[in-house]
C-alpha cells in the first residue's frame, strides 16, 4: 500500500540531507570575471529520528543511532558542486541513502496439549534523497572572512516500506505476510547564509558555517552546519557537525524527521 504525502510547497534541505549540506563552497576573495568551480564529496553519518503513519493505521517511530545507520546502510552518495562568477553563483547539494533492517522472533507454546511453534519477521527499509539547489550572492569578501547569501529550494523524497510475516508449525497457524509503504516528495523554498572565518596570519585554518530555514510543503524546515577546516592549494577539508530538521503538517503520513551527526568532507577547486 502506498500513500503520497500531500503537503504544502517548500521542503527546505537533509542533508540530509542523507544527506546534506556541507559548507565547503568556493569562497572567492574578490570579484572575478572568470568562472570558479568547486566539487565536494563528504561522508555524513547522522542519528535519525522521526515518526511515520502507514495507510493501514500502523505507525512506526524512527530512532536510529549513528552506529545503527552504519550497520543498516545499503548504499549512499553525498556530494555538492558550486560555480561562481563575480559576486553571483549557483550551488547544489545532494544526499542519497538506502537503509534497511529486520528483526526475527519465535515462541513455543502449547495448544490442546500439543507443542506449537510460531515465528515472526519484521523488516523496515528507508530510502531518502535530499537535494538542494540555490543561487548565491557574495555579501562579504575580506581576507579574514567571507559571507554568501543563498536562496533556492530543497527537495526531500522518502520511501518507507514495512514488511512482516508470521508463521506457525501447525495448520491452525498459517503463514501470513504483508507490506505497507509511504512514499512522498516535499519541496520547500529556503533562504540562508554560508561562509568562512579564517584564523591566523596564514589563513590556512578556518571556521566554516552554514544555516538555512524554509517552508512550503513542509510546515518548517531548518538546518545548521558548522565546524573547522583547513585549506590547501588544490582545495580544502572540513570536519563539521550538521543538524537537519523537518516539521510536517498535522495529518501527514510523515510526521517529522531530524538528522544529526558528524560530517567530514573534501573539496577540489578548479
Amino acid at each position: 500500500m502506498r500513500q503520497r504525502i500531500n503537503t504544502r510547497f517548500a521542503n527546505c534541505l537533509l542533508a540530509i540531507g542523507l544527506f546534506g549540506l556541507v559548507p565547503v563552497g568556493a569562497q572567492a576573495q574578490a570579484a572575478n570575471d572568470k568562472w570558479q568551480w568547486e566539487l565536494g564529496v563528504y561522508g555524513w553519518v547522522p542519528a535519525i529520528g522521526g515518526a511515520t503513519s502507514f495507510p493501514s493505521g500502523a505507525s512506526a517511530s524512527i530512532d536510529v543511532s549513528a552506529r545503527d545507520v552504519i550497520d543498516a546502510l545499503k548504499m549512499t552518495f553525498m556530494g555538492q558542486i558550486e560555480a561562481r562568477k563575480g559576486q553571483w553563483g549557483v550551488w547544489s547539494d545532494v544526499v542519497y541513502a538506502d537503509l534497511g533492517g529486520s528483526k526475527d522472533g519465535s515462541r513455543d507454546f502449547t495448544v490442546g496439549g500439543h507443542p506449537v511453534g510460531a515465528s515472526a519477521n519484521l523488516g523496515l527499509d528507508v530510502k531518502s534523497t535530499v537535494w538542494s539547489l540555490a543561487g548565491i550572492y557574495n555579501l562579504t569578501s575580506k581576507p579574514e572572512n567571507t559571507t554568501d547569501l543563498l536562496f533556492g529550494a530543497r527537495m526531500l523524497n522518502m520511501k518507507q516500506t514495512l514488511n512482516w510475516s508470521l508463521a506457525g508449525s501447525v495448520p491452525e497457524l498459517p503463514t501470513r505476510s504483508g507490506q505497507a509503504s509511504v512514499d512522498g516528495t516535499n519541496w520547500d523554498a529556503i533562504v540562508g547564509l554560508k561562509g568562512r572565518y579564517y584564523l591566523g596570519a596564514e589563513r590556512k585554518w578556518f571556521l566554516p558555517y552554514y544555516v538555512d530555514v524554509g517552508t512550503g510543503q513542509s510546515k518548517l524546515t531548518w538546518q545548521i552546519n558548522a565546524g573547522v577546516g583547513y585549506t590547501f592549494d588544490w582545495g580544502s577539508v572540513v570536519a563539521t557537525w550538521r543538524y537537519l530538521d523537518y516539521n510536517f503538517k498535522s495529518g501527514d503520513a510523515l510526521q517529522g524527521m531530524n538528522m544529526n551527526g558528524a560530517l567530514i568532507g573534501v573539496a577540489f577547486q578548479f
